[in-house]
């Protein structure tokens, strides 16, 4: 009996706009796909919940609290964000790939996330280059 690998869970965030030449009812009919892919994949343990996130938000810094913009670029939005659960990152990308709405226009970035606490001594993703 083989002992399953262990799994990870990989934040998928969830970019772009819709194609300025799809029909709504072509995109509606996509994003009711997405939400049965979505389900089905959770009841498989294959994923874990989300959201769609507003278009409001803030910025905070040491510089302040910035809360009027400006943001990324529209083309870099973040519209949501799930979480898939994989034992790799190629297998969690095989899966974000069966989402129906890539053919619209959104894109899709990967991350596993780190259940580890920061520190100043490990290069982490906020260490600059030269560290």
């Amino acid at each position: 009996m083989s002992t399953p690998s262990p799994t990870h869970d990989y934040l998928v965030i969830s970019r772009g706009q819709w194609d300025k030449e799809a029909s709504p009812e072509a995109i509606q009919r996509a994003i009711e796909d997405f939400y049965v892919w979505l389900n089905r994949s959770i009841d498989e343990g294959k994923m874990k919940m989300g959201s769609r996130l507003t278009s409001e938000g803030a910025t905070v810094s040491r510089d302040g609290i910035v809360t009027d913009g400006p943001f990324g670029e529209a083309k870099e939005a973040v519209g949501g964000y799930w979480f898939i659960v994989a034992g790799s990152l190629e297998e969690a990308a095989r899966i974000a790939a069966g989402n129906p709405c890539k053919q619209f226009g959104l894109f899709y970035e990967i991350r596993q996330t780190d259940p580890a606490c920061a520190s100043a001594y490990e290069r982490t993703t906020e260490t600059p280059g030269g560290r």
